[in-house]
């Protein structure tokens, strides 16, 4: 079988690292790709939003499956137009994928079928938000852009002048395009954060592991939100008991939800949460897989992925049996570039990639780098994502961060912080 795998990040490598491994897969293509996914199959000059041009060239090469990486071609269709010529594809059509599209209507389906949340209100009119913050709102809150932001659509505010500031960078700078054109204000909630991750045909539910993310900036979570500075998996935070209430109570019922709506979820359902005293409660839904926890869920991911992505996209999910999992935990440590999440230099030399010896255990996933006449330079804010299996949570950073200190270039922004939270949560368990 041959495998097209759309976009060009650190996840799209990843997906394609892991698919490549695959018995079932004779060759994998990228589409645009990157210079990691480059090492595992062959890249592709097609850009994502190119729905005709990938389409067309899945026809002439005979692909067996389209795995859509990132957000915005799930939202814009590209599934239901693979499904019509009758390529299979993985991922939600654009019915489903507006559970991403619109944290609007996310909180609106939420509150229909009770599924745990913060409180929220929603806004299109300048005016009409400020007389909230300045009257009826508690502090802190979160200000979200609704539509698609890349993951940088969401401002946590002290008091009311940030939160002005956040929205007036919304609703009147137009901060975020279309995206920011309508506004969601929620209550901040309190607790560590998780992200848990299924893959459905929407009637079968086969749940992954859990994980970290490390959204800020900077250590200690301060900082500007990021698309993501590194993750870990599994998430030593989140008990046996919440691993439970967050398949019963938040899994289960939003595909039951979408179902009863008419949007029929196919692909990956990725929930992040937070881990409040009174239960896990969903920040938002994501339509595909995380980024960066995709690094380390595909580290752990034992079994060949294709079968479950192709039940997925068939809908046969029932017929195969729980995944296996590597037992160890795996770290990963996102580098930037200098000014992330802000502006940044593209095209800076990266030194040191052919000193690290990879193999099963460290992966050093591109996101944001390109080929330059044969070198490899940044071309993203999230530039590369070193991935390490360990022993034990202290083994995998370890061995994570030894290989991010032989990576060089200018403007390296890295947290050296990433699984320090897990460790803290396993050592108030001993």
């Amino acid at each position: 079988m041959r495998v097209l795998v759309v976009g060009s990040g650190g996840r799209e490598h990843a997906l394609a690292w892991k698919i490549s491994r695959s018995p079932l897969v004779e060759r994998v293509f990228a589409a645009p790709g990157n210079p990691g996914t480059a090492l595992v199959g062959e890249n592709v000059e097609l850009q994502p939003d190119d729905v005709e041009g990938l389409l067309r060239f899945a026809g002439e090469q005979e692909i067996g499956l389209v795995v859509v990486g990132p957000e915005q071609p799930l939202v814009d269709g590209l599934v239901d137009r693979c499904f019509e010529v009758g390529i299979p594809a993985f991922g939600p059509r654009s019915e489903a994928a507006v559970l991403e599209g619109s944290k609007a209507f996310c909180k609106e389906m939420l509150v229909r079928h009770r599924i745990p949340t913060a409180s929220y209100r929603v806004f299109t009119d300048f005016n009409s938000a400020i007389s909230y913050l300045e009257g009826g709102a508690r502090y802190p809150l979160v200000v979200k852009a609704s539509g698609l932001a890349a993951g940088k659509g969401v401002v946590i505010c002290s008091d009311s002048g940030e939160a002005r500031g956040a929205v007036k960078s919304m609703l009147e700078d137009g901060r975020f395009g279309e995206a920011g054109r309508t506004v969601v204000i929620e209550e901040f909630l309190q607790g560590p954060e998780a992200s848990a991750f299924c893959i459905t045909d929407g009637r079968t539910l086969i749940p992954l592991e859990l994980c970290q993310d490390h959204k800020s900036l900077r250590e200690g979570g301060r900082g500007p939100n990021t698309g993501g500075m590194g993750a870990i998996s599994p998430n030593p935070q989140v008990s046996d008991r919440s691993r439970d209430a967050i398949e019963r109570q938040v899994l289960l019922p939003a595909l039951h939800a979408m179902n009863h709506e008419g949007r029929r979820f196919q692909g990956c359902l990725f929930a992040g949460l937070k881990l409040t005293p009174a239960g896990p409660k969903v920040l938002e839904f994501n339509v595909r897989f995380g980024d960066p926890e995709t690094q380390p869920l595909m580290m752990r991911f034992r079994s060949d992925i294709v079968p479950y992505l192709l039940g997925s996209a068939r809908g046969d999910l029932e017929e195969l049996e729980a995944p296996e999992w590597d037992p160890r935990p795996a770290v990963c440590v996102v580098l930037a570039s200098g000014g992330y999440p802000g502006p940044y230099e593209k095209g800076v030399p990266i030194l040191g990639l052919d000193r690290i010896a990879m193999d099963d255990d460290l992966q050093v996933f591109h996101a944001g780098t390109a080929d330059v006449d044969g070198a490899v330079v940044t071309a993203g804010g999230r530039v590369l994502a070193v991935t390490a299996l360990g022993d034990d949570l202290n083994a995998a950073r370890a061995r994570a961060y030894s290989a991010v200190e032989a990576i060089e270039f200018e403007g390296k922004t890295f947290r050296r912080d990433i699984g320090a939270a897990g460790l803290e949560a396993l050592e108030a368990l001993r």
